[in-house]
């Protein structure tokens, strides 16, 4: 296993995931909720910022790896599962947009793993509709940790309509990776 910066902040990355869920269980005279609601949001949006900024080091300095390559997907989904499953808990989420967002992502990560012992890892890259489905939910996703106005704004309402907007690109962009890889699924089906 190579050990990079890169990694560190995945593994970073994955280490603040019980701790977003966790400051929803601290008693209650350690921390008013609207206080909890404002760690967690600090707490995902530096978890969120690892994810760009990984990337970002792993290719400027050539630090790329299969490893890191497998690890950066896996601690994004458990990211944002971590942080749906507290939100439906909480009811600032609808269990259905969550089951269908964490749906999907087994789905397809179980797809890629399928299509990479096959040898045809390309065919379900990461597209730029996923990148855009990723965007839509590490920007929802602490606007409901805040759960509260800000500037006058109700940060709530925007955030479950960008959930909402998230949810449909997640249809929409597991459709299209399905699409990619329906010819190798039914060759390989008829192979059996």
């Amino acid at each position: 296993m190579p050990f990079n910066i890169p990694i560190l902040l995945t593994w970073l990355r994955v280490a603040l995931i019980p701790l977003v869920v966790g400051l929803f269980y601290l008693p209650v005279d350690w921390m008013t909720l609207p206080e909890r609601n404002l760690a967690a949001t600090a707490v995902f949006i530096i978890a969120a910022v690892t994810d760009w900024f990984d990337g970002f080091l792993a290719r400027r300095w050539n630090e790329t790896s299969a490893f890191g390559a497998f690890l950066d997907p896996v601690a994004d989904k458990l990211m944002v599962a971590g942080a749906l499953l507290v939100l439906v808990q909480l009811d600032r989420v609808d269990a259905i947009i969550a089951g269908i967002i964490i749906g999907r992502e087994i789905t397809i990560s179980a797809l890629r793993e399928w299509m990479a012992q096959i040898g045809a890892t390309r065919s379900v890259a990461v597209s730029s509709l996923g990148k855009i489905k990723t965007a839509a939910q590490m920007t929802a996703i602490p606007m409901l940790l805040f759960h509260d106005r800000l500037f006058g704004i109700d940060i709530h309402f925007w955030g479950e309509y960008l959930l909402w907007v998230a949810g449909v690109l997640t249809v929409w962009s597991m459709f299209y990776y399905l699409r990619r890889a329906w010819p190798l699924i039914k060759e390989k089906a008829g192979a059996i």
